[in-house]
């Protein structure tokens, strides 16, 4: 006559089921299945919880929970077992409608705040300028010295004092008139919050 352990180990192992499978279908932890089929009682809950691991296990292999129930009372050992109030079972995670809306508002907040945070730190920064030409230390022989380079767009750009128009990609050029008593080329970008940044070019006429 086969035993409890025998019985549902056979039976799974007919429908082919690993212990994954029925971990995941019955919410009862690989090792307690493993403990039930071998009838390693010591590593088990007391009689009540077991019992609830036999109906649980039965209906899941298609088998009549009552019977294996009566079985299982014939196999129960009689001595006393440690009893463990709290079982463990196997949790399964519910992704619930309350849940993605407190994700959903997650996500919206942190893409504001993260757009906030840009615009101000945009605001506040000086502007990015970069002066392609002249070169440092650039000799001139002529009267007209090219001058160019890129800032912001939203940026207003003043060449030695004059200012210069800046395109729709902050890309800006001048041919700037200059005298033999020019010793430097002075570029001053100014954000719309009043934040400068300037670079100066030194320049050698040559007349």
């Amino acid at each position: 006559m086969k035993t409890i352990g025998e019985h549902l180990k056979e039976k799974r192992i007919s429908k082919r089921y690993s212990y994954k499978k029925v971990e995941k279908g019955t919410r009862i932890k690989e090792e307690f299945i493993k403990s039930l089929e071998e009838e390693e009682w010591e590593e088990l809950p007391d009689y009540p919880v077991v019992l609830g691991f036999v109906k649980s296990l039965a209906a899941f292999l298609e088998l009549d929970p009552e019977r294996e129930a009566a079985i299982l009372r014939r196999d129960y050992p009689p001595k006393s077992l440690p009893v463990n109030p709290k079982p463990d079972v196997v949790k399964r995670f519910s992704w619930s409608p309350r849940l993605t809306f407190i994700v959903g508002v997650a996500i919206s907040l942190a893409v504001i705040f993260s757009y906030l945070g840009y615009q101000y730190i945009s605001f506040i920064r000086p502007p990015l300028l970069e002066v392609i030409s002249p070169e440092d230390g650039m000799r001139m022989s002529e009267m007209i010295v090219k001058v160019e380079g890129r800032t912001d767009n939203d940026a207003t750009v003043v060449i030695n004092n004059q200012p210069i128009i800046v395109n729709d990609g902050g890309e800006f050029m001048i041919d700037l008139a200059i005298t033999k008593d020019t010793k430097e080329i002075v570029v001053v970008a100014k954000s719309r919050s009043g934040k400068e940044s300037t670079i100066r070019r030194k320049i050698e006429t040559d007349y």
